[in-house]
């Protein structure tokens, strides 16, 4: 675990300068997410200017929902303690957060520019996985989104301090690494996506919405064993209540995709004004 990836010492008057683990990963997320969305997206003809647009507008809508959400769940714990405000700055927050909000914002974003819907989201759904992937593996070097205690044999023991005080990782004690498991989830979930989109029944938003499908199934049993402070709604993770209406929604646009193959509104290629 190396939540700190370099120290800085102060030259000049300035600093020193942490660079964060997380931070450095999850801006490499983004950044390969949206260059793999732009590959995608130059061979179906769409326009990469538009594309790049909005990919942009993903990574702010994602950025901004993934803290509106752990602020939403753990709004008793900042009104009881307004200081904890600041660690939203550096928190990556709630994947389902930033989910939700980025789809919304693109669905907005497409809808008023012209792009085809379903087509553009299929270029983005596996981008998605891959930056989902890498910004796991922040998680796991912050010690953050931690698990159960266990005592099975790939249990990973924490033992830097900053993590427990950072983010409240036990140390010393082995835990199921969940951050592995959901990045070894989306790896498949990205093998699956890329190895079906051409296999089978093709038709518009199915590469999206299996996305959607298999992801809140994986989502839902991960939550199991994880023992991070997180959101409830009843008896269920916030995330894994999310998990109960995505699935089946992803479900049914499956299948009403499916039968109703109609052709897009517009031209996949339209040109930046």
């Amino acid at each position: 675990m190396y939540p700190r990836l370099l120290e800085i010492p102060a030259f000049l008057g300035i600093g020193p300068i942490t660079v964060y683990t997380y931070g450095v990963l999850l801006a490499t997320a983004y950044l390969l997410g949206l260059k793999f969305a732009m590959v995608r997206a130059k061979a179906r003809d769409l326009d990469e200017t538009r594309v790049l647009d909005l990919g942009i507008y993903i990574i702010i809508s994602a950025l901004i929902g993934a803290k509106l959400l752990l602020l939403i769940t753990n709004l008793r714990s900042y009104l009881d303690n307004p200081r904890e405000l600041l660690g939203l700055l550096w928190s990556g927050g709630v994947f389902y957060g930033g989910l939700i909000l980025a789809v919304v914002v693109a669905f907005v974003y497409i809808r008023r520019i012209g792009l085809p819907l379903w087509t553009t989201c299929d270029v983005f759904a596996p981008g998605i996985a891959l930056g989902h992937i890498i910004g796991r593996f922040g998680c796991f070097f912050a010690g953050c989104c931690y698990g159960k205690e266990t005592g099975l044999p790939w249990g990973i023991t924490f033992t830097d301090p900053f993590a427990a005080v950072n983010v409240g990782t036990p140390l010393n004690v082995p835990l199921h690494p969940t951050q592995l498991y959901e990045a070894g989830a989306e790896a498949l979930i990205l093998l699956v996506l890329l190895a079906t989109e051409s296999r089978g029944r093709r038709y518009p938003g199915r590469t999206f919405w299996l996305y959607v499908f298999l992801y809140g199934v994986s989502r839902y049993f991960i939550e199991n064993y994880r023992d991070d402070p997180r959101g409830m709604v009843g008896s269920f993770s916030t995330s894994q209540f999310i998990s109960l209406i995505l699935v089946p929604l992803a479900v049914a646009m499956l299948l009403y995709l499916g039968r109703h193959r109609e052709p897009e509104p517009r031209r996949a290629r339209q040109r930046a004004a």
